[in-house]
């Protein structure tokens, strides 16, 4: 039987599902999962393997207007999105319109590539209405598999990944059998500490937020971490230490946990808070971030 293997990239706007769905199909957390828009900040993989085939999905940032150098790193993911999809996946739901943001409609279009749409929390919408939005999908984008899903229920996840393996190409696996993604894991450690800052904070606080890990050391009983959270204001490093450092504290407890539950060893975890002014605009900072220029 002919192995097929590719790469399969998962653009849409912000706040449709796009980590959600990532997580469902590759059947592990591995991208940042919350109710705020613009959580997702780097392109990160997520391989699944079969006895003939292997699936490399990539989540990817929503698509924004930039405002800032980091936006800028961010929508460059999305283009690269463009020129390297064996597969394209376009993620929709069923509350926003459909012609938002056209210009990366129409590159949708005009790739050469197969394209699916699905058309996330299709459980919030009646039977008609959900139809009515699938048929204008199909008339906008003549030749895409219009697939209407919900990725946190795994409604009509299977019937997309079979619409994924049927457009996948032939050829051999790009990474070994058993490897989860192409990320190392104290980056998974810094996005797990981010999405506590997001579950824990209000307003423009956790999109000032960014996390390095600048200590990560195994023993046998024990990993060691030490983690600093960079803010762009000295007023937002007193909101995000709290009140006798309550509210670091919460955060470090509940990041611990699931760090534990990731890496399967007891966690040691140290957070510090360091004021980087107008880190989204630096190069120096971004780059020390793990963001690549425009």
């Amino acid at each position: 039987m002919r192995h097929k293997s590719g790469f399969v990239n998962i653009i849409g706007n912000p706040n449709t599902g796009k980590s959600t769905l990532m997580n469902a199909l590759v059947g592990e957390k591995l991208s940042v999962v919350t109710s705020k828009a613009q959580t997702t900040r780097h392109r990160i993989l997520g391989i699944v393997n079969g006895p003939d085939f292997q699936i490399v999905f990539s989540d990817t940032p929503g698509i924004v207007k930039p405002a800032y150098k980091l936006h800028h790193a961010m929508m460059k993911s999305v283009r690269t999105a463009f020129t390297d999809a064996d597969v394209m996946l376009y993620l929709s739901d069923v509350t926003e319109k459909a012609d938002r943001h056209m210009p990366f409609i129409d590159k949708i279009k005009g790739s050469k590539i197969p394209v699916i749409i699905a058309i996330n929390k299709s459980d919030l919408s009646e039977p008609e209405k959900l139809e009515l939005i699938r048929h204008q999908w199909t008339e906008m984008v003549p030749g895409a598999t219009v697939i209407p899903i919900s990725a946190l229920y795994h409604y009509n996840l299977d019937r997309l990944f079979k619409a994924v393996l049927d457009f996948l190409p032939s050829g051999p696996p790009f990474y070994p059998d058993g490897d989860l993604t192409d990320r190392p894991e104290r980056f998974f450690v810094a996005e797990i500490i981010r999405e506590k800052i997001f579950m824990n904070y209000e307003r423009e606080v956790p999109y000032s937020c960014e996390v390095l890990v600048e200590e990560f050391k195994e023993a046998p009983e024990i990993v060691r971490i030490e983690a600093v959270i960079h803010v762009i204001r000295e007023s937002q490093k007193s909101i995000v230490i709290g009140h006798k450092g309550e509210a670091l504290k919460k955060v470090g407890m509940e990041a611990r946990k699931d760090i534990e539950e990731f890496l399967g060893k007891k966690v040691f975890l140290g957070l510090k808070v360091k004021v980087s002014p107008d880190w989204r605009n630096n190069e120096r900072y971004l780059k020390t971030f793990g963001y690549s220029g425009k």
